[in-house]
């Protein structure tokens, strides 16, 4: 399958993107299906702290549930690499909808907490892996399109729109209707939106397991892909240390539904930026716009733990959001380069699991800060994270090189991309 847009002339934007054939077959089913993403651990971290009354314990579960997706997330990509996006999200989809259920009831019936981690370890390990399944159908559509990096940005802007809307319903269903009605909800929008997803068979990238039978090498032994694991784990410190912060935050100042407000805020700089992003045509080598762009996200999380008040506080939630996306859109551009095709699902998915560890961590210590020392304690954790990321990049920035012909040496035949956020 092949784009319908073929003129060279015209500069990539995001009207030709939308333009190609069939791209809306799919793009529509997987907005729907991402959406329990971003609401899942924020659902935990509420559900929980009301049923504890602690942030610590809070954190410690929904931290359990995305360090097992961390772990999970690569094996589901190399999985549907070789035998299907279908074949892997169908039972992946129930699975999480029983998974999430038990949570809930658990946390409900005041279960011991170890209870409630044997039910957040398979809540997290059947996430399923939407928007890297969705970069791998952009991956077929486009092929070599210079309108990849466009889709690239596009994934971003998605991913972080549905970090506007996933935060804002999880803390309204959570704190004016029922603790539990966020993750409820989360697993019903699981199960119809990963059902219609799935239903889209004509935009699936072909099996590997179709084609000749040919050596495949895991895109972890790529080493530009470990160094953007790094990365993507600082990111992730990001969005945990924010969202256990926040919530910390407005509780302490007696209006909890703020928290999804200024997460929204937060979620929105990193759409509003991942939106330029996508408009401008870049000269800078992606390598160097990588660097320079998270210096500007680790400096700017850095001055996080200094707001006292909601304003200021919503203030640099803004520009810490507006510094993400330009990282997350050149770390998944760079893959494209790195990652021969067979294995660039698997990829993805390791980018999305790299966010989703770093999260879960920095969630786990946020949360024990919130609850140890001073409120806004948390805010150090994006800090920490972003800093040792960026020291990692800054060292081993000569590994994202591409190998000539844009691709390094891995062998296989397949299909391709993914992610995440957060």
């Amino acid at each position: 399958m092949v784009s319908t847009v073929t003129s060279k002339s015209s500069r990539p934007g995001y009207g030709q993107l939308l333009r190609t054939r069939g791209a809306w077959t799919f793009l529509l089913p997987g907005f729907a299906a991402r959406q329990p993403f971003a609401m899942l651990t924020l659902s935990i971290v509420l559900l929980v702290q009301h049923t504890t009354g602690s942030y610590g314990a809070a954190g410690a579960i929904a931290a359990a549930t995305g360090v097992s997706m961390a772990l999970f997330a690569p094996y589901s990509g190399r999985l549907a690499d070789r035998h299907g996006q279908r074949a892997v999200l169908l039972p992946g989809v129930l699975a999480h909808v029983v998974a999430a259920t038990s949570l809930t009831a658990l946390a409900l019936a005041h279960a011991p907490l170890w209870a409630l981690f044997a039910a957040a370890v398979p809540t997290g390990a059947s996430v399923p892996q939407i928007g890297p399944m969705v970069r791998a159908r952009w991956g077929v559509k486009l092929k070599d399109s210079p309108l990849m990096s466009t889709a690239a940005a596009f994934e971003s802007v998605t991913d972080e729109l549905t970090f506007v809307l996933g935060p804002l319903l999880a803390t309204t269903l959570c704190t004016a209707v029922a603790p539990a009605a966020g993750l409820l909800a989360e697993a019903a929008l699981t199960l119809v939106g990963g059902v219609l997803f799935a239903a889209q068979k004509g935009t699936q990238p072909p099996a590997a397991e179709a084609h000749a039978r040919v050596e495949h090498t895991s895109a972890l032994s790529v080493p530009g892909v470990r160094v953007l694991i790094v990365t993507f784990l600082g990111i992730g410190s990001v969005f945990g240390g924010m969202q256990v912060s926040l919530a910390a935050f407005s509780q302490s100042i007696g209006s909890p539904g703020l928290n999804g407000v200024l997460y929204g805020i937060f979620a929105a700089g990193n759409m509003l930026s991942g939106i330029v992003c996508g408009a401008v045509a870049w000269k800078a080598a992606p390598q160097r716009r990588l660097v320079i762009g998270y210096a500007a996200l680790a400096l700017a999380a850095s001055s996080l733990w200094t707001a006292h008040s909601a304003t200021p506080l919503a203030g640099l939630g803004l520009l810490v959001g507006m510094c993400i996306a330009p990282a997350l859109i050149t770390g998944y551009t760079l893959v494209e380069g790195l990652v021969p095709a067979s294995a660039r699902t698997e990829a993805f998915t390791w980018m999305t699991g790299a966010v989703a560890f770093g999260q879960a961590a920095a969630v786990t210590v946020a949360g024990q800060l919130e609850d140890r020392l001073w409120g806004g304690a948390g805010f150090l954790v994006p800090m920490g994270g972003t800093v040792l990321a960026l020291v990692t990049l800054v060292a081993l920035r000569s590994r994202l090189a591409a190998r000539p012909g844009g691709r390094t040496v891995a062998r296989g035949v397949g299909h391709r991309s993914p992610v995440a956020v957060d």
